[in-house]
């Protein structure tokens, strides 16, 4: 197995506070898209709604997946005065969230 190397990947699992209207989910997303534009470390910006067919999501709605070139570079984003502005804001509408950072493996078969 060998890590991939210049891909870090940054994964957050959101569930929302009952009640938040979708309005304001909405531009919270566009507001973690628009990082893209004042962040130089982050390269890729996606996010999506659980999909799943198990039902273990666990409330958790929202994935968001943010690539970074470097663990250094993930750091770099974390501390960013954007960000911590963006997280501030972002964290008075959920119940809970779960970050997880990781460097992906090819498995070779």
């Amino acid at each position: 197995m060998e890590q991939v190397k210049g891909v870090v990947k940054h994964i957050v699992l959101a569930k929302f506070k009952e009640g938040v209207p979708e309005e304001e989910i909405e531009k919270h997303i566009k507001d973690y898209a628009n990082l893209l534009n004042h962040i130089e470390h982050m390269k890729s910006f996606q996010w999506g709604t659980d999909v799943s067919i198990e039902n273990l999501h666990q409330g958790f709605t929202h994935i968001f997946e943010v690539t970074f070139e470097t663990l250094d570079g993930r750091s770099a984003y974390v501390a960013h005065p954007a960000h911590v502005d963006f997280g501030t804001a972002f964290l008075t509408i959920l119940e809970k969230i779960v970050v997880v950072d990781f460097v992906p493996t090819l498995v070779k078969l």
